[in-house]
């Protein structure tokens, strides 16, 4: 902590052993969030968010494939009438 900050602390009211201490807490926090996990712990912990998901029905996952597949086509032809467009204007502006 430089003089500035404790200046600053000072003007606030803010003790400098407090703002310490948040310091100290932080860098605990931060050394604790360092620690590795084993694996059969990470494991455990990914199907135990698993079961917490609500996994869509069979009708409701070709529903949302079908409106996948869709917005596909319609924006590829989109994507491919401007394609063509643009080239036929490119084309008759630069031969012509």
């Amino acid at each position: 902590m430089n003089r500035q900050m404790k200046r600053a602390q000072r003007r606030q009211g803010t003790s400098v052993e407090r703002a310490q201490a948040a310091v100290t807490a932080r860098r605990a926090q931060q050394q604790q969030k360092r620690e590795r996990t084993s694996v059969r712990q990470f494991l455990k912990e990914v199907r135990q968010e698993l079961k917490k998901v609500i996994w869509p029905t069979r009708q409701e996952l070709v529903t949302y494939t079908a409106v996948v597949l869709v917005t596909v086509v319609v924006m590829t032809s989109y994507v491919f009438g401007l394609d063509v467009l643009f080239s036929r204007y490119v084309l008759d502006v630069f031969v012509n």
